[in-house]
C-alpha cells in the first residue's frame, strides 16, 4: 500500500534553514486562479497538488478563489456556509449587490476552502468595468475576445472580494493574495490601483508572447533581447492580453516564475526580473516495497499489450516481449511540444533498427487532443476481433479441459489427437480467418475533422511511417485524452504512463513540464530538453541525469538537425537496454521523486509569501533578501553501479543476454545508500544564527 514518503533528501546537509515560527493566526492567504476547481490546464495540477501542503501551513486561513463553473462544482465542490463572520459578511454583501459568490470545500487532498465567483451572472457590468479599466489603466479590451472579457469580469470581482475583506475584517491584520497567470492578474492590478492593504504575488507559468512566438517558428531564445514586444503582441492581436499580463507582473509586490528558463523569458518580455523561482511539484507517495511500482508497471504494460494485439491484428509479426512503448502527451502544439522533432527522430531510429537487423520493435503513442468526430471503425474492429479471438480460445480451452478431466477420471491417458473434434477446428479456423486484413493497421484511432491539414498526420505521410511490416517503428496517434471508460484503450493517464517504457518530451517551449515530472514520480524514464523548466531543474540537481533515466536533449545550443540526431541516439541507446537494465533504471528514476515533492518545493512559495508580506507591511514583517542559488543544497551524483545503457559500456564488455544479466551482482539497497552518502553540496552555505533575520521573515 502507498505510504507517505519520508523526505530523506530534504533532511540532507546543505539545505537552508527555514523559519517555522511565523505567526499566521492574524494573517490570511487568498490564492486566485482561473483553474481553481476548473480543470482547463496545467495550472489546475499545480494548485490541486499544492493545496494539501498550503492547508497544513495556513489552516483555516487559506482560501482559493476561482470562477463558478456549475459542471465542475457538481462533482468537485461541497457548498457550505462561510467559515467565519468576515467572509460571511463579505459574501452576503456581494450577493446583495448584484453578484453571485459561493463558498465551499474543494473535494481534493487537504479539502481547502474555495470562494467561487460567477462571472456570467455579472456580465451586465462588463461595459462599465471596461470603461473603468481604460480610464484608470489605459488598457482596452475588444468585445470579441471572450477569454479577455472573462478575465475582466473575474479581475473586478476578485478585487471587489479583497476590498470587502480588508474593509470588514476584524480577524485578519495581514491579507496576502497570490495570483496565477494573466487571466487572474487584473485583480492584482486593481488591488494596487485602489491601494488596498494587501500583499500581492503574481506567478506566470508561461508568458503569452513567448508561447505565440515559439509557435510561429521564431528563433526565440537567440533573439529574446531583440524583440519589439509591443509590435509582436500587436501583430498577433494579443496586445490587450499582453498589457494585462505585463501590468500584473510590474504591479506585484513579488513576481515569480516556475523555472529559470522562464525567468529569463519574463525579464525580456515582461520587463521585470522575477524575485523568486517557484518550481512546480507533485504529491509524492512512496510504496512500502521497491518492487511494488515495478509490479504496477508490468500490470499496466500488459493492458497496453492487449490494445496493441487488437490494433495490429493481421500484422502482429513482432514479438511483444521485445517491444518498447514510447509516448508523448500534452497540449496539441506541434512545434512547441516537440512532436515534429520526435517524428523525425522516429524515422531515423526506424532506419537504424532496420540496418542493424534489430529484433526490437518500437511503438510510439501520440496522446494529443485534436478535433475528431468519432472513433476509427477499423480501430474499433481490431478490438472487437481481439475480444472474439479471446472468447474463442476460452471456449476451446473449456471444452478441451472437460474432455481431459473425463479421461483422467477414468484412469486413462488422453489421446491428444482426439481431444479436439471437428467443431473445435471449425471454430479455430473461423477465428484465424477473422484476423485476415487487407489494409495496414491505422495510424490514427479516431476520424479527424481536418485530416488533410493535421500537422502530425502530414508529417507521418512525409516520413513514411505507415505501420508496415518492414518498419521497426510503429506509430499510433490517439487524438483524445485517455479515459478508463474508453472502448479502445480503457486506461486513465496515470495507468498508461506506468505501462510505458519511456516518455519523450523534446519541447521547444515548456516553462515547466509536468509530463516528464509525472513520469519521474512513477519511475518511468523520460527525455526532456534544456529549454524546459523541468530539464533545467534536473540538470542543476543531478550530476549525470541520464544515469537516472532523465535524458536532457540540447535544444538551446544545437541546431534542429543536431538535436534530432541526439534524440535519435538517446532512443537507440534505450532500445539496446536489456530488460534488467531497464528495471534498474526505473528504480533509479523513482528515487528522484523526492526532488519533486511539494514538501520540498513548497518552501519556495513560503519564501515568496514572506517576501510579499515584508514589502507590503514593512512595519510588521522583516525579510532580508539573499542571492538565489542555482541548486538548493544538494546534488545527486552519478550512481556507482552498472551503466544505464550499453552505449556507456566499454567495447570489451559485450552486451549480455537477459539470463546472463540476472547473474550479475546488484544490490539496490546498497546502491541507494551509496547515492545518499555521495550526495554533495554544490556550494557552502554560511553559518547563521536562527535568531538572525537574514532570509527569514519574522514578526516584530
Amino acid at each position: 500500500m502507498p505510504l507517505a514518503r519520508s523526505l530523506s533528501v530534504t533532511s540532507l546537509s546543505g539545505l537552508e534553514e527555514w523559519d517555522e515560527e511565523f505567526d499566521r493566526e492574524d494573517a490570511v492567504l487568498f490564492e486566485i486562479a482561473w483553474e481553481v476547481a476548473n480543470k482547463v490546464g496545467g495550472i489546475y495540477t499545480v494548485i490541486q497538488t499544492k493545496a494539501r501542503l498550503t492547508c497544513e501551513e495556513w489552516g483555516e486561513n487559506y482560501f482559493l478563489v476561482g470562477p463558478y463553473m456549475e459542471s465542475s462544482v457538481r462533482t468537485q465542490v461541497e457548498l457550505i456556509e462561510p467559515c467565519n463572520a468576515t467572509l460571511r459578511r463579505t459574501i452576503d454583501k456581494m450577493n446583495s449587490s448584484g453578484c453571485k459568490a459561493y463558498f465551499g470545500r474543494w473535494l481534493i487532498e487537504g479539502s481547502p476552502y474555495v470562494i467561487l465567483l460567477d462571472v456570467g451572472f455579472t456580465a451586465w457590468s462588463l461595459d462599465r468595468w471596461k470603461i473603468e479599466l481604460w480610464e484608470n489603466c489605459s488598457i482596452g479590451v475588444p468585445w470579441f475576445d471572450r477569454e479577455a472579457n472573462d478575465a475582466v469580469l473575474f479581475g473586478f470581482l476578485t478585487a471587489w472580494l479583497l476590498g470587502e475583506v480588508t474593509l470588514t475584517t476584524k480577524l485578519f491584520i495581514s491579507v496576502s493574495s497570490h495570483f496565477h497567470e494573466w487571466l487572474a492578474g487584473l485583480g492584482l492590478v486593481l488591488c494596487r490601483q485602489r491601494q488596498l492593504p494587501v500583499a500581492t504575488i503574481f506567478t506566470t507559468h508561461a508568458t503569452l508572447l513567448g508561447r505565440y512566438l515559439c509557435a510561429g517558428s521564431v528563433d526565440f531564445y537567440n533573439k529574446l533581447a531583440e524583440f519589439n514586444v509591443d509590435k509582436e503582441a500587436g501583430d498577433r492581436q494579443i496586445y490587450h492580453r499582453y498589457c494585462l499580463e505585463r501590468a500584473a507582473a510590474r504591479c506585484a509586490h513579488v513576481f515569480t516564475t516556475v523555472s529559470q528558463i522562464t525567468a529569463i523569458e519574463a525579464e525580456h518580455l515582461l520587463k521585470r526580473k522575477p524575485d523568486i523561482v517557484t518550481p512546480n511539484g507533485l504529491n509524492v507517495k512512496k510504496f512500502s516495497a521497491m518492487h511494488e511500482f515495478q509490479n504496477l508497471h508490468a500490470q499496466s504494460k500488459a493492458r497496453i499489450q492487449e490494445f496493441v494485439r487488437g490494433h495490429f491484428y493481421g500484422h502482429l509479426d513482432f514479438n511483444l516481449d521485445k517491444t518498447v512503448f514510447l509516448f508523448i502527451a500534452g497540449r496539441y502544439e506541434f512545434s512547441n511540444k516537440g512532436a515534429d522533432l520526435f517524428l523525425e527522430a522516429l524515422a531515423r531510429l526506424n532506419y537504424l533498427l532496420r540496418v542493424n537487423h534489430s529484433e526490437v520493435t518500437i511503438i510510439a503513442f501520440f496522446i494529443m487532443p485534436a478535433r475528431t468526430n468519432n472513433f476509427n471503425v477499423e480501430t474499433l474492429k481490431g478490438q472487437a476481433v481481439r475480444k472474439q479471438l479471446w472468447d474463442t480460445a476460452q471456449t476451446v480451452k473449456e471444452r478441451f479441459g472437460k474432455k481431459l478431466y473425463e479421461s483422467l477420471l477414468v484412469g486413462q491417458l488422453p489421446d491428444v489427437s482426439k481431444m479436439l473434434d471437428k467443431e473445435d477446428f471449425t471454430m479455430m479456423k473461423r477465428a484465424i480467418f477473422a484476423t485476415q486484413r487487407q489494409c495496414l493497421p491505422p495510424i490514427c484511432t479516431h476520424n479527424m475533422l481536418e485530416d488533410s491539414s493535421d500537422p502530425i498526420l502530414n508529417c507521418i505521410r512525409r516520413i513514411g511511417l505507415f505501420n508496415s511490416a518492414q518498419d521497426r517503428v510503429k506509430v499510433i496517434f490517439h487524438p483524445e485524452f485517455l479515459s478508463s471508460t474508453s472502448p479502445l484503450l480503457p486506461m486513465d493517464y496515470e495507468e498508461f504512463v506506468r505501462g510505458c517504457h519511456l516518455g519523450v518530451f523534446p519541447s521547444y517551449y515548456e516553462p515547466w513540464g509536468y509530463t516528464p515530472a509525472e513520469c519521474t514520480v512513477m519511475g518511468i524514464p523520460s527525455i526532456s530538453t534544456n529549454l524546459s523548466g523541468f530539464g533545467c531543474f534536473m540538470e542543476e540537481h543531478i550530476a549525470d541525469p541520464s544515469a537516472y533515466g532523465i535524458y536532457i536533449l540540447d535544444r538551446r545550443y544545437r541546431g534542429v538537425d543536431e538535436s534530432c540526431n541526439q534524440l535519435t541516439s538517446f532512443l537507440f541507446q534505450f532500445c539496446q537496454q536489456s530488460r534488467r537494465q531497464r528495471i534498474i533504471q526505473r528504480n533509479r528514476t523513482e528515487r528522484l521523486s523526492d526532488l519533486l515533492d511539494w514538501r520540498y518545493l513548497g518552501r519556495y512559495y513560503v519564501s515568496a509569501r514572506h517576501m510579499a508580506l515584508a514589502k507590503a507591511f514593512p512595519d510588521t514583517y522583516i525579510y532580508e533578501p539573499q542571492e538565489p542559488t542555482s541548486a538548493t543544497g544538494f546534488r545527486y551524483p552519478r550512481p556507482a553501479s552498472v551503466p544505464p545503457s550499453p552505449a556507456h559500456s566499454l567495447h570489451s564488455s559485450p552486451h549480455h543476454s537477459e539470463a546472463e544479466d540476472e547473474e550479475e551482482p546488484y544490490d539496490e539497497d546498497l546502491e541507494v545508500e551509496k547515492d545518499r552518502v555521495n550526495i554533495r553540496q554544490p556550494f557552502n552555505l554560511p553559518n547563521r544564527n536562527k535568531n538572525q533575520t537574514v532570509g527569514l521573515p519574522e514578526k516584530n
